[in-house]
């Protein structure tokens, strides 16, 4: 099974250039059953990663253009009265929106009001969609990617404590090197590679893959030293507010996620370490500024991985 991960990597690094780290977080984020948050700038290849992503694990993958004009039903669906040919009888039927897939990319989704945002939180922690009273499940595995442009950028609704913390990750792709850069510019393009990818993982084995993450060991060193981290956003000062028991569990899922990629069945210090800015940032805020993007440095430098 570790070989499938590792050549799926291969195939998403032959797709994004020069971004081997990035895309190993991608991937652990899917094997740690969390949805993933991609922040940049137009045109960083956000979109293609996400269609790389559904290509090399196989995935029904859906795409919704976020707007200002986005409605909820445009996202989760509506139903229509139908009528029986040649009577005045007939009936509503449900016709399903994109969320009913097992990827879902929300694309640019801070473009679109906090009233469209919302219709994916029920999707995205229960895994299921109540409309007109209605609950009705969702594709297993389900995922939702999504990309944002910086907050700084005309027409953006920022995203709201509770919508951020859905996201397990939170990563941003940056610009390329200038090697890669110039592969970009001689090679064939990566939105027509992507098309072209095959399945390294179905989903019967990406949800085989999820159960063996949860069964990563973490021994009780590994937890204390966690424990001390969350503990520093909680009791020191600098920080708005801590981070919650289910950013807790979020970094220790993806620490365990991370450390299975790695090809190992226990995780070290160095594992908490790797995911923990994408993991945190979006879920503290700092007191100086409000932002995130460099809280957790100050946590690594600051907490003791042995005591």
């Amino acid at each position: 099974m570790t070989s499938a991960v590792s050549d799926a990597l291969q195939q998403l690094n032959r797709i994004i250039l020069g971004k081997p780290e990035q895309l190993k977080l991608a991937l652990s984020c899917l094997l740690a059953d969390g949805h993933l948050l991609i922040e940049d700038l137009p045109g960083m290849g956000k979109t293609t990663l996400a269609h790389a992503l559904a290509g090399v694990l196989g995935l029904n993958y859906n795409r919704i253009q976020f707007t200002s004009d986005l409605l909820p039903a445009d996202i989760l669906g509506v139903s229509i009265f139908e009528k029986q040919p040649g009577s005045d009888l007939g009936q509503f039927r449900f016709h399903e929106g994109p969320v009913f897939s097992q990827l879902l990319l929300a694309d640019e989704i801070n473009r679109a009001t906090p009233k469209s945002q919302s219709a994916l939180l029920e999707a995205m922690e229960e895994r299921q969609v109540t409309v007109e009273g209605e609950t009705r499940p969702l594709p297993e595995p389900f995922f939702v990617i999504a990309t944002q442009n910086p907050v700084s950028q005309s027409g953006t609704f920022p995203l709201p404590e509770s919508q951020l913390d859905r996201f397990l990750m939170r990563i941003s792709l940056g610009y390329p090197s200038e090697q890669a850069e110039r592969q970009l510019l001689e090679g064939v393009s990566r939105r027509e590679m992507a098309n072209q990818l095959s399945a390294k993982i179905t989903p019967q084995q990406l949800q085989q893959l999820q159960q063996e993450v949860s069964k990563v060991h973490a021994s009780s060193s590994v937890l204390d030293y966690l424990q001390r981290l969350i503990a520093f956003t909680r009791y020191e000062s600098g920080y708005l507010y801590g981070l919650s028991p289910r950013g807790a569990l979020a970094l220790l899922q993806a620490a365990r996620a991370w450390a299975l990629v790695s090809e190992r069945s226990h995780v070290l210090p160095e594992d908490i370490q790797a995911v923990l800015p994408a993991v945190v940032d979006h879920r503290l805020a700092d007191a100086a500024d409000g932002g995130g993007h460099s809280v957790s440095a100050r946590m690594l430098s600051s907490v003791a991985v042995l005591v």
